[in-house]
């Protein structure tokens, strides 16, 4: 019955937002537009419409069609996310604000008629219009306030995309990680059932003690184990990214791009970090947007806060004896009591919180780039030592190994064990890689974009939706 209902519902909602009283301007998401290109290299769009959202599900499909990769999925995520889509919103509600700051207020018309009850029997009718002056007079300060304030929501969601980007890459890099390192796993599952099967005929020929033959039932089954766990953990870091993405029913049934990009051999040149997240985080820009607005508030309370009603009318009365008197009104609030003390101390609070406020983020964005740019030296420097240094070691261990074996110097034990430790280091390699990409891409989302530019992964944008310079 629900599903009905909801079913009936959607023509009902798609109308509504076709109405114009839902109407938008166009320009108000265009700087969010520009800013995902400029910074990630990739489109979003604001699904307005119905024909919209039918236009972003076949995009969607399309890109679902190749093996996902760190771009591909970011992509999708950025046009399929619905909570993203409802981030979105924010614009609208902001932009509404700043209509109605500029907006002149409606005056006010008031009309009675009494009828008395001796002669002279004429009608006593009387009607004022009057409108308020001090509204008008504000309005230049609360537009700039209110745009402002729609500047501040743009920058959050400019941030909100960065972060959803952030997101959907990591986890494919966990996703790509786990595969890789469930593929190692069954090698190592496959060299344990071999090694088991060679000690149980060497314990039945009373050659291996019962000690060895139970150690090598445990490493098979823990062997077992850990491709269980690591396949629970490949089911749950897909749904991970089908929720990042948006997606559910057929749609979830994508390939992924095999195995984890190689750690870079050049250096990423990690100077001028701390000054390029200051300049380019959006998130702090912001912060600044909202300081700003709250100094004009405040400016706003002290100019106008001795005056608490300003209104200008003209007032008419026909009288019983059809005498009409009609003249100027003026009502105007005297500051005795109420001299706005209240409001200024708030705008004031507000001022000050505001400045803590944006001080705040400016230090904690400084020192996460810090942080960030050791760990991402770090773990650089792990990846490294597992390719050029651990992993030949243990190859060339193997290969010694194999080689006395064949040449009957060292038992089969041994052997197993080397390749044991070489599977090991193959996954220690797998886990580092994983660990460089996903500081990376921490790093990225810590300077407020790519630290290297994108291309678009799709190429075509559509023409109703503009890019246009920011307000």
């Amino acid at each position: 019955m629900i599903i009905n209902k909801l079913v009936w519902l959607g023509p009902a909602f798609s109308a509504m937002l076709a109405s114009p009283v839902f109407a938008r301007h166009e320009d108000t998401f265009a700087p969010i537009a520009q800013n995902a290109q400029e910074r990630t290299g990739r489109i979003v769009t604001w699904e307005r419409e119905e024909s919209a959202r039918q236009q972003t599900l076949e995009q969607v499909r399309r890109l679902l069609k190749r093996p996902l990769t760190d771009n591909i999925a970011a992509q999708i995520a950025l046009l399929n996310n619905r909570g993203l889509q409802s981030t979105f919103e924010e614009i609208g509600l902001a932009e509404s604000d700043l209509i109605e700051a500029r907006t002149v207020p409606n005056p006010d018309l008031n009309l009675s008629a009494r009828f008395p009850d001796k002669p002279p029997s004429g009608t006593d009718i009387e009607w004022s219009i009057a409108q308020n002056f001090l509204s008008i007079l504000m309005i230049p300060l609360r537009t700039k306030i209110a745009s402002n304030q729609l500047t501040a929501v743009q920058l959050r969601v400019s941030d909100e995309v960065t972060r959803l980007v952030e997101e959907a890459k990591r986890a494919i890099y966990e996703l790509q990680a786990a595969e890789e390192n469930l593929s190692h796993l069954k090698i190592e599952q496959e060299a344990q059932a071999a090694s088991l099967e060679l000690i149980q005929s060497l314990h039945e020929a009373g050659n291996i003690t019962d000690l060895q033959l139970l150690q090598q039932q445990g490493e098979y089954g823990q062997a077992r184990l850990e491709i269980a766990q690591a396949e629970a953990e490949i089911r749950e870091l897909r749904e991970k990214l089908n929720r990042l993405m948006g997606l559910w029913g057929e749609d979830t049934n994508w390939k992924l791009s095999p195995g984890l990009p190689d750690v870079p051999q050049e250096d990423l040149s990690v100077r001028g970090l701390e000054t390029l997240a200051v300049t380019q985080r959006y998130d702090l820009a912001a912060a600044k947007a909202e300081l700003v607005s709250a100094v004009r508030a405040a400016r706003l309370e002290k100019t106008f806060r001795w005056i608490g009603a300003l209104d200008f009318g003209v007032d008419s009365e026909r009288d019983t004896d059809s005498q009409t008197i009609t003249g100027p009104t003026l009502r105007l609030q005297l500051p005795i009591f109420n001299q706005g003390q209240a409001r200024l101390v708030r705008s004031e609070a507000v001022l000050r919180r505001a400045y803590d406020k944006f001080e705040q983020e400016a230090v904690e964005i400084r020192s996460e780039v810090r942080e960030l740019r050791d760990k991402l030296i770090s773990k650089r420097d792990i990846a490294q030592f597992y390719r050029d240094q651990l992993l030949p070691t243990r190859r060339q261990i193997r290969d010694q190994t194999q080689l006395l074996y064949n040449a009957m110097i060292v038992s089969p034990l041994e052997l197993f064990t080397a390749r044991r430790l070489e599977v090991n280091a193959e996954r220690g390699y797998v886990e580092a890689k994983r660990d460089y990409w996903v500081a990376r891409t921490e790093l990225e989302r810590t300077v407020g974009g790519s630290l290297s530019r994108k291309k678009p992964v799709l190429q075509e944008v559509s023409s109703k939706n503009p890019i246009a310079k920011g307000k």
